[in-house]
């Protein structure tokens, strides 16, 4: 059973979008071991009908799968920017809930055997059967599955990767470090991995360490960046050096910079991507979107050069499954 619901776009002078668009916001549960598991699936108007990319969207630490869709705020802020892309390159995203932690939060179950406040759900198993459920009821394409995730939902990303790579054509994640302590056993199927990261990301350090959450204690710690790169980069056997590219400064005003590094020259192929955020917090980037002033002082500065979902569906939109596209 299901819940259908018409998402409008908002006019352009509210959320300074050139154009209206619109989406179709159905609500799904799923029941597993653990209990029943809640997912929306967008699919926008133009959606082909059979054989759609599909990018599972994971929430951060507290958040919920509504705020990925645009459909809630937190500290005053919506995001429609993934909404917006799902529009623009007709791309059909699905949002599955986390359980709740000890905390009271809803989470995932990552590979950092120190976070204490993650979810205990086999969240693995519950991303495999929501890839399923995409193919046989939603017309997702097999080859064309993506998985990106913000904080705590990279972390649950990252072991999607390890655990479900021959299945994805790539992952991506945001403000999110590879386990300093891992109780997931390492990679061992080369995958195309999209990371961005703010320097000055005061929750989950890009030069590693523990991970916090507002002052919270049992968030676990990780790699750095540079090392969590390095991971997937040396298991895809990608050179050492990366093309690198400089955004143009779009505000004055906006203390942060934007850098893209890119390990592999074919975007249909193997490639690891680093979109480095000098001065960025714990959040993504968006040309037109701002924090609150109270978002600001929790997560730090975004970014305004660049949108963090375009970034990711161009890294996403060549890549295959090369497991299924060998079938």
């Amino acid at each position: 059973m299901h819940i259908r619901r018409k998402f409008a776009a908002f006019c352009a002078g509210l959320f300074g979008l050139q154009s209206a668009y619109a989406a179709t916001i159905t609500s799904h549960h799923l029941d597993r071991s653990e209990g029943i598991r809640h997912f929306y699936v967008m699919q926008p108007e133009g959606l082909s009908s059979t054989l759609r990319p599909v990018v599972i969207l994971l929430h951060g630490h507290g958040a919920s799968a509504a705020w990925m869709l645009g459909q809630d705020s937190f500290g005053g802020y919506r995001s429609l920017d993934w909404a917006k892309l799902a529009a623009s390159k007709k791309v059909m995203l699905i949002a599955p809930d986390g359980i709740k932690a000890s905390d009271g939060k809803r989470a995932w179950n990552d590979c950092r055997s120190d976070a204490t406040t993650n979810a205990s759900a086999d969240d693995v198993g519950f991303l495999s059967a929501l890839i399923d459920r995409a193919i046989s009821e939603f017309g997702a394409d097999p080859s064309r599955i993506y998985i990106f995730g913000t904080s705590n939902g990279g972390g649950m990303a990252y072991r999607a990767g390890i655990e479900l790579g021959p299945r994805l054509a790539a992952i991506g994640v945001q403000s999110s470090l590879m386990a300093a302590r891992s109780h997931c056993k390492p990679p061992t199927h080369p995958l195309p991995v999209f990371f961005t990261h703010g320097t000055a990301d005061k929750i989950a350090p890009y030069d590693g360490g523990a991970v916090t959450a507002f002052g919270l204690t049992g968030r676990g710690s990780g790699l750095s960046v540079d090392e969590s790169v390095a991971i997937w980069r040396a298991l895809g056997g990608l050179a050492d050096t990366p093309v690198t590219y400089r955004f143009p400064h779009l505000q004055a005003n906006d203390p942060t910079s934007a850098t893209r590094l890119t390990w592999g020259d074919d975007p249909a192929q193997l490639q690891v991507e680093l979109l480095r955020i000098d001065g960025g917090g714990h959040t993504g980037s968006s040309r037109t979107e701002n924090l609150t002033w109270i978002l600001r002082k929790l997560m730090g500065e975004m970014n305004h050069d660049e949108d963090t979902p375009e970034a990711v569906w161009r890294f996403f939109d060549q890549k295959r499954a090369r497991a299924v596209k060998s079938l």
